[in-house]
């Protein structure tokens, strides 16, 4: 029988990578870990495979490392219910990162639980429509896309309980799916005249608890570079067409200021960091003479 331990606030180290396809989630994570202030709540470390002897499964069934994900997700799971706690801070790993804790906490608050999902995208693709799945959270909470994760009893959190804010010009399945559950959104430009949108909706939907999601991909590439789109390796023409972000951080401090204010937080995630220049430092490092090599 699993010991169960009743805790208030927990840490979540989450390095997943799979579901992104991209092993330098992994080291995002962990330099994320270091970076964050030191607490003395308990610290749940889940394992990843090593991005270092995995390869992308694309063959998988369903999407892109399917297999693996839901064992991850799975295991995840089962640590964070060990603890039984009430409020949950991730550290990740790409966007799917937040999955395990929200649908934790969902279960836990149920209607009382709202999200702020705090991104450029949505996240709320359906398979067939992208086949990676840190496009899939939403999508997952709100039970349209199951992923291979949920269980039968988990619980399905209304559309509107889900609020995006940063979210600009979606992809047209995006959108509909958008429309059609019912997810509010906000704008980059709403959120910098002062997020009323948010404080309106957290009243209008009675949110008594809210968890909320940062993808540093919401943040302009201009300003912090340690974002998918300020790949090194990349032409950055690649990335035409696809929205990115237009918020800076004292955006999301004002915000996460704002809605502790009026309702009670207990959850937070930080994911897709990708410090790129630590990166390609850390690989130089590991091949010059004495210092990398055994």
């Amino acid at each position: 029988m699993a010991e169960y331990i009743d805790t208030d606030t927990i840490r979540v180290i989450l390095p997943n990578w799979q579901g992104g396809c991209l092993k330098e989630y992994h080291f995002g994570a962990q330099l994320l870990e270091w970076l964050a202030p030191k607490t003395d709540m308990p610290t749940v470390a889940i394992k990843t495979d090593d991005p270092i002897t995995t390869e992308n499964d694309e063959k998988d069934q369903y999407f892109t490392n399917n297999s693996a994900i839901v064992k991850l997700m799975n295991k995840s799971r089962e640590d964070i219910n060990k603890y039984n706690p009430k409020r949950i801070v991730t550290l990740g790993g790409d966007c799917l990162a937040s999955y395990p804790s929200f649908s934790y906490l969902a279960d836990k608050y149920k209607d009382d639980l709202g999200i702020l999902w705090i991104d450029t995208h949505p996240d709320i693709s359906l398979p067939g429509q992208f086949n990676h799945s840190h496009a899939y959270p939403v999508a997952a909470l709100i039970g349209r896309n199951s992923m291979g994760v949920r269980n039968s009893n988990d619980y399905t959190m209304k559309g509107s309980k889900i609020m995006i804010a940063g979210i600009h010009d979606p992809l047209d399945h995006e959108a509909k799916t958008i429309r059609e559950s019912g997810v509010q959104t906000c704008s980059p430009g709403q959120v910098q005249m002062g997020s009323q949108t948010i404080l309106d909706w957290i009243k209008r939907e009675n949110i008594k608890y809210l968890a909320i999601h940062i993808d540093l991909d919401v943040l302009n590439e201009q300003l912090f570079h340690s974002l998918y789109f300020s790949r090194p390796d990349v032409d950055k023409k690649s990335f035409d067409g696809i929205a990115q972000g237009k918020l800076n951080m004292s955006d999301i401090i004002t915000i996460t200021n704002l809605v502790e204010k009026e309702t009670d937080i207990v959850g937070l995630t930080i994911a897709e960091y990708l410090p790129w220049d630590a990166i390609n430092l850390k690989n130089m490092l590991e091949n010059l003479p004495l210092v990398g090599k055994k």
